[in-house]
């Protein structure tokens, strides 16, 4: 049997741990295992829904029928699968020791507490990809080469935008803007230019927001599911008008 403070005090931990899962790019059905989980552990009934930028949380003690709703923001946070799978490992933790709620808030604030990748390093791996696709779609040596310098320039200007707080449609088009015209460079050491401008601008393609909004849909989050998904087409247009006007400065030498 929990007090009120007590089933408060376990909301809005359980809220907290939802919104780090949600903003970090986990699907819907995966969150809504791990609060259940979390919850058993504590022994009380979660339920949760979820929308796009908020989420409805319940919790209730068995015991007493006691209720406590809350609704919780959903932070936009870097996507990580380390701290996803981590976060999901410590639920089954939870569950299989039932862990006291003090002792799961001290490991989850130990995790989130973790520190980041080198953004360095993500941009040198992140232009390798990029590297790599205009490789495996036939570019020669030259555009590859291209294609790592343009993302290099592309995905730091997109790092630096962010940080400062700019709308992310605006962050896509001006950063596929960027690598696709530092990319139209091929057109001069006339290496494969085509190929080199439509890779250059790969790294930007949201795929796990695409992904989860299927997954979500399949599973039956139909709500959740279908706005991660029109979220995700509205930043491949941003791709494309970026892309489009480069492809309008250079069209003359392209054709």
């Amino acid at each position: 049997m929990k007090t009120e403070e007590q089933l408060q005090e376990t909301l809005d931990f359980i809220g907290e741990y939802a919104g780090t899962l949600l903003g970090s790019g986990v699907h819907t059905s995966r969150v809504v295992r791990n609060t259940k989980r979390i919850g058993r552990s504590q022994n009380i009934t979660v339920h949760i829904t979820t929308f796009q930028r908020t989420a409805i949380l319940t919790v209730s003690d068995p015991d007493t029928h006691r209720t406590l709703t809350e609704v919780i923001d959903i932070p936009q946070r870097p996507i990580s699968f380390e701290l996803n799978s981590n976060l999901s490992a410590l639920s089954w933790r939870a569950a299989d020791r039932h862990m006291p709620l003090s002792d799961i808030r001290e490991e989850y604030s130990r995790l989130v507490a973790k520190p980041k990748i080198n953004p360095l390093f993500v941009l040198l791996m992140a232009s390798l990809a990029n590297a790599s696709f205009c490789r495996l779609f036939g570019g020669d040596l030259c555009a590859v080469c291209i294609v790592f310098s343009a993302t290099l320039v592309g995905f730091s200007l997109k790092q630096e935008l962010q940080k400062k707080g700019l709308n992310h449609y605006i962050v896509f088009i001006l950063s596929a803007f960027m690598a696709s015209l530092c990319a139209s460079s091929a057109l001069i050491f006339n290496a494969d230019a085509d190929i080199a401008i439509a890779t250059s601008v790969l790294f930007l393609i949201p795929g796990v927001p695409l992904i989860n909004g299927v997954i979500d849909i399949v599973e039956g989050h139909i709500l959740l599911g279908l706005s991660r998904i029109i979220n995700a087409l509205l930043l491949v247009i941003c791709i494309a008008i970026g892309l489009s006007v480069t492809l309008l400065l250079v069209k003359n030498s392209l054709l």
